[in-house]
């Protein structure tokens, strides 16, 4: 588990890397801001996850939870690009990988805290 959320923030964070060849200067800056907020967060959320596992999980769980419900937001220039307007170049699309990363992170979390639970609960009836 701990090496997903390694990995979702490195994506996270290349991505908002990559913006840098592909997007406009202003724009390139800003989504590479992002990138390295919550893809350094994420990656925090890991590092602590090593000397406490279910707090650097949860953290990055709120992480993924915050930055998916912020890409939520963006589906509809996703959907405008794909009608084709171009206004915003590729953003969307970066956008939306930021937005699949966190939600396969949120649910490989939550999934960890219910087998978890469940472990507990039958270790308690023992």
């Amino acid at each position: 588990m701990r090496f997903q959320v390694f990995f979702s923030g490195a994506m996270i964070v290349a991505l908002g890397a990559s913006a840098l060849r592909i997007l406009q200067r202003a724009d390139a800056l800003a989504f590479l801001q992002g990138g390295l907020t919550l893809g350094g967060g994420i990656i925090i959320c890991g590092l602590f996850s090593l000397k406490s596992k279910w707090h650097g999980l949860i953290g990055a769980g709120v992480l993924a939870l915050l930055g998916f419900a912020r890409g939520l937001g963006n589906i509809p220039d996703f959907f405008k690009l794909a009608d084709g307007e171009r206004q915003r170049g590729v953003a969307p699309v970066l956008e939306l990988g930021v937005t699949l990363i966190c939600l396969l992170l949120l649910v490989r979390v939550l999934a960890a805290l219910k087998q978890e639970r469940t472990r507990r609960m039958l270790e308690e009836l023992e």
